[in-house]
This record gives C-alpha cells, sequence and structure tokens, in this order.
C-alpha cells in the first residue's frame, strides 16, 4: 500500500511539474494568445451569421403572418430557426488546426528535450520510476491542453453573454460535448508529437517526425482512400440508353362480361423498364461499395472523424452525415446524434491511446546512458 502511495506521489509530482512548465513556457503562451484571438474572431464572424440568418427567419415568419391573416391558409412549410450551435460550427476548423499546432509544440521535445540537456538520467537517479516519467509528463500536457480549451470555452460563452445570446438546455450541452471531442482531438495530436520525442533522437527530427504523421492521418488518408476506391470500385455503371419509362394504354374497364365495357379515357400509363430498374439496382449498389471504403479509410483520419462528430453534435437538423440530409422540421436527440456517428468517436478515443502506447513502450525500453 505504502508503494502504491509513492507512485502516484512521484507521478503527481512529474505532472505538477509539466503542467506548471507549459503555462509559463513562452511558447505555450504565444500559441495559445494566437489561438485564442483566432477563435474569438471566428465566434465574432459566426455570430454575426447567426445574426443575420435570424434577421432572416425573423421576416420569413412575419410574411407567413401576414399572409396566413389574409388569406386564411395554413402555411406548408414553416422555416426553421436558427441555432447558435451555428457559431460553433463555424469555429471547427480553427479549433482542429489552431490546436493541432498548440498540441504539438507542447508534445514534441517532451523527452528529446530532457536527452539534449542530459537530465532525463540524473532525473532516473532519483526514486522516480520510468512509467511515472512518461506518464506524469502525459498527463501535465493533458491537464495544459485542458486548460487552455476550458480559457477558449470561457471566453466564447462570455462573448454569447455579451450579446445577450443564451443557449437553452440541449444547446448548452451539445456546446459541451463539442469541448469534449476537441479536446480529444488535441489530445491525439499531443500523443502524436509526444512518441515523436521518444522515437527521435533530438527536437529537430521528432517535429519533423510529429508533422509528418499529423498530415498522414489527417489529409492524406482521405486522399489514399479516394485512389483506393477508384481503382478498386471503379467507374460508375453507365445509364442505358434505352427511355427511363415506357408507356402503355390501359385496357378499358367492365364489371363483368355480361354488361356493357364502361369506356374510359384513353391516356398513357408510365412504367419503368426493367433496363432502368436494373440500372438503379446497380448504382445504388456501388454507391454503397464506394461510401464503404471511403468510411474504411476516413475513420483513420483525425480530422474527418472529428469534423463528422463535431458537425452532428452542432446540427440536430442534420439526420445524415455523409450526404447533408436534413428533414425540415425534425431535430435529432443528443444521444440519436452521438449515435449516428459512433464508430467516428471511438477513433477519436482509440486513436491517441495507441500513439500513447507507443511512446510508453519505447520510453520503457530506451537506453538512457
Amino acid at each position: 500500500m505504502k508503494e502504491i502511495k509513492m507512485e502516484a506521489k512521484g507521478l503527481f509530482n512529474v505532472a505538477r511539474k509539466e503542467f506548471i512548465d507549459h503555462l509559463t513556457s513562452r511558447r505555450f503562451i504565444f500559441i495559445l494568445a494566437l489561438f485564442l484571438i483566432i477563435s474569438a474572431y471566428s465566434m465574432h464572424q459566426g455570430m454575426d451569421y447567426y445574426n443575420n440568418r435570424l434577421e432572416d427567419y425573423k421576416e420569413e415568419i412575419s410574411q407567413i403572418s401576414q399572409i396566413k391573416e389574409e388569406k386564411g391558409v395554413e402555411p406548408e412549410y414553416m422555416p426553421k430557426k436558427p441555432s447558435i450551435l451555428l457559431i460553433f460550427q463555424m469555429m471547427s476548423y480553427p479549433m482542429s488546426m489552431l490546436g493541432a499546432i498548440l498540441a504539438i509544440a507542447m508534445g514534441f521535445d517532451l523527452i528529446t528535450r530532457e536527452k539534449e540537456s542530459r537530465s532525463l538520467k540524473s532525473l532516473l537517479s532519483h526514486p522516480i520510476f520510468r512509467d511515472e516519467i512518461i506518464n506524469g509528463k502525459a498527463l501535465g500536457g493533458i491537464l495544459a491542453l485542458v486548460f487552455a480549451i476550458g480559457i477558449a470555452f470561457l471566453i466564447l460563452f462570455a462573448m454569447l453573454l455579451l450579446f445577450s445570446i443564451v443557449p437553452d438546455h440541449d444547446e448548452f450541452w451539445r456546446i459541451v460535448l463539442f469541448g469534449a471531442v476537441t479536446v480529444l482531438c488535441l489530445l491525439t495530436y499531443f500523443s502524436i508529437a509526444l512518441m515523436a520525442s521518444t522515437v527521435a533522437k533530438d527536437s529537430g527530427r521528432a517535429l519533423i517526425y510529429a508533422l509528418l504523421v499529423f498530415f498522414a492521418i489527417s489529409f492524406a488518408m482521405p486522399v489514399v482512400g479516394g485512389l483506393v476506391t477508384e481503382s478498386v470500385i471503379g467507374e460508375p455503371p453507365e445509364p442505358p440508353a434505352v427511355p427511363q419509362y415506357k408507356y402503355e394504354t390501359p385496357p378499358p374497364l367492365s364489371a363483368n362480361e355480361n354488361e356493357q365495357v364502361v369506356p374510359v379515357k384513353r391516356g398513357r400509363v408510365p412504367e419503368k423498364n426493367e433496363e432502368w430498374q436494373r440500372y438503379e439496382e446497380e448504382r445504388e449498389a456501388y454507391w454503397e461499395k464506394r461510401l464503404a471504403i471511403r468510411d474504411a479509410f476516413e475513420t483513420f483520419s483525425l480530422y474527418c472523424n472529428y469534423d463528422k462528430v463535431a458537425e452532428s453534435i452542432t446540427d440536430p437538423y442534420l439526420k445524415a452525415v455523409h450526404t447533408n440530409w436534413y428533414r425540415p422540421g425534425e431535430t435529432s436527440s443528443i444521444p440519436e446524434s452521438l449515435e449516428r456517428v459512433w464508430k467516428n468517436i471511438f477513433a477519436l478515443i482509440i486513436l491517441p491511446v495507441v500513439f500513447f502506447v507507443i511512446a510508453y513502450i519505447k520510453f520503457m525500453k530506451m537506453d538512457i546512458r
């Protein structure tokens, strides 16, 4: 029991030191300030867009009410009121890209800096275990990232209140989930940088390795998926040359054989051609296979996973992420929005774990002389 307490104490000591080092680092402060400024600017643009949409909504409602009073006709379609979640939809890109720069800058030299200054060997000479060092450094970095995202969202909430915009219960929890997903995304970038720092011999190489992995899992995987899809699936099926519908004249109707034939108005009844039916089935199967291969590759793309989850959370009217299918007037609950992108959420959880495990194993086997 005493040994477990000592291990926990060593872990938290390392984590506390790393957390303080991050908060007092000029690099961290500079990138955090840039992150907050651009996030606030994106927030301001999102508010302008939201206010314009709100004015258009009020004008449409006024026109519909006026028509209803004058003609007494119920409208077939009612416009949907814009949500303040529109503001956060516009913030997903700067949050992920600038957050990636912040996370990589925090982690790429965590281990290489210690090796270059030869302080890692002296650190291990103290009564502290290797796993406490790597776990403490990871925990300190995670706390610093959570602190950065927390500061950003506090500023954003303050701006909302300044503009007299108050989220309702559903919007509030969707914003919280958006923040949590953003933290998961940045943790992946941080774990990539930490892994690169344990693998590389110096900080320069670690930064290059981290950036290469960053671009590979963020942007290269969807491109590779598109190329593989084109080579495996090929071109979509060609539509048949025959007309889509064939037309037949319906026979005259009669009650029974003894009664006089009832004359009917001659007309043309459309009937779908068999070749077109077969073509539509082939086309549907083709696009199902294409989407399945694309989804398989995009599961390894951090940016695609984050973008789909953020879109599903911040747009309750969205019914299908891949096709941007909307059903007017109907909204999804938070569990429905999360269930739609559960694979992407799982990927956001498992990716940082994989990179951290690689960093952990490499650090535990590292030869420190």
